[in-house]
């Protein structure tokens, strides 16, 4: 199947192409064109079309929290995220037991196979047992404990796992990050206390994310560095950052978009309360409150995930000053190629045909994934065609 989609402005790959034109075939991108295009299939009008976003931290979305959700949950999750223009995703379970972990890794096998076209499964972010009491956040201490090879071994036979958040400092923390990247895991440091020479000593062992920058973490202080300042030094690492102006102020983000600049990862860490009206809901077992304004919170006003949407992760680095381009990177390309998917995030031939076009606002308009439409904002196309 052929289907020409022609824009008013392209962005791929950091850049900008101005008009242009993305040609697909079969699911795949066969060609990228800048210029008119006089016999397109489909004409956007203003916004500009985009890479399928793709979000390496999802805990949950629309009530659902991904580690038990129902086959139902998994449906709706994947079929309604194309709604905020991801395309791709790692749903992340947090810190339980290893066995009920493993045991949700199995589960999440079998339902795999029966889930509709909408956004790609990546695998999954396990984000503990293995991380820091110091830095807990709203982790149930309780269950937190060293990356034993027992515990990899019970969570890794499943091979769903792609990327693992762990403190380097625990016992056998070093060890376990070497046994996860030659199982083809990605590593990152998080929720953890880890001076910069031990995040050093985390990167020479395989590690290559941080997760949630500034959050669950030791920071930058001008004697006694910790996981942040390593983070936006350590050119080997990729600092993940939810751009939600509630878990990181817009100056702070600014200046990490600049010291890591073509390394920083634009994430949710979207909790089950993600899309869903103020109220109760639960993340890792245990409730969540999302109140009026700002993110989900624990009992005790812990931040609790977030309610983002990648878009608006987007739309809110322009707003404080980021480039378009360098930020639509951030949520497509360079999380991509850092968990290994070069056929995603980008429009280039050969690439999958995940597509977004982003409006004005930067609010999804239609989502395309594998060349065919997943979401389209019925709204946005009424009006067109009401405008004389």
């Amino acid at each position: 199947m052929r289907t020409v989609i022609a824009a008013d402005r392209l962005i791929t790959a950091g850049r900008e192409l101005g008009q242009g034109y993305v040609r697909v075939e079969n699911g795949t991108i066969a060609e990228v064109v800048s210029g008119p295009c006089e016999d397109a299939d489909v004409t956007l009008t203003g916004g500009v079309l985009v890479p399928g976003l793709v979000d390496l931290q999802v805990n949950g979305y629309y009530g659902y929290d991904m580690v038990d959700a129902p086959e139902e949950g998994w449906h709706t999750v994947v079929g309604r995220l194309p709604e905020t223009g991801v395309t791709a995703f790692l749903p992340t379970f947090i810190t339980a037991p290893v066995k009920a972990q493993a045991e949700a890794l199995r589960r999440t096998g079998e339902l795999l196979p029966r889930l509709p076209k909408g956004a790609r499964v990546l695998g999954v972010h396990l984000e503990g047992p293995f991380l820091s009491e110091r830095r807990k956040g709203a982790h149930n201490a309780a269950y937190l404990t060293d990356a034993t090879p027992e515990a990899l071994a019970l969570l890794l036979e499943t091979g769903l796992v792609r990327l693992v958040t762990l403190a380097p400092e625990r016992p056998g923390g070093l060890d376990a990050i070497r046994t996860l990247v030659d199982s083809g895991v990605l590593v990152s440091v998080g929720h953890s206390d880890a001076t910069a020479q031990q995040v050093a000593q985390a990167a020479d062992a395989g590690a290559r994310k941080v997760t949630h920058l500034f959050n669950g973490q030791s920071g930058i202080d001008h004697r006694k560095p910790g996981v942040a300042a390593q983070a936006l030094a350590d050119t080997r690492l990729h600092p993940g950052l939810i751009l939600d102006l509630h878990h990181v102020d817009g100056v702070v983000c600014k200046l990490a978009f600049e010291a890591a600049a073509g390394r920083l990862v634009l994430v949710t860490d979207a909790a089950s309360a993600a899309g869903m009206p103020p109220g109760r809901y639960e993340l890792g077992g245990e409730p969540i409150d999302l109140p009026a304004e700002g993110p989900p919170l624990r009992e005790d006003g812990t931040l609790a995930g977030s309610a983002l949407r990648l878009d608006d992760a987007i739309a809110n680095a322009v707003r404080i000053g980021v480039d378009l381009a360098t930020a639509v990177d951030a949520a497509t390309r360079v999380p991509a190629d850092l968990i290994g998917r070069a056929d995603l995030g980008r429009l280039e031939p050969g690439a999958a045909a995940d597509l977004v076009w982003l409006g004005d606002d930067l609010r999804t308009r239609t989502t395309w994934v594998a060349g065919d439409i997943v979401f389209q904002n019925q709204i946005v196309f009424q009006n067109q065609e009401e405008t004389p």
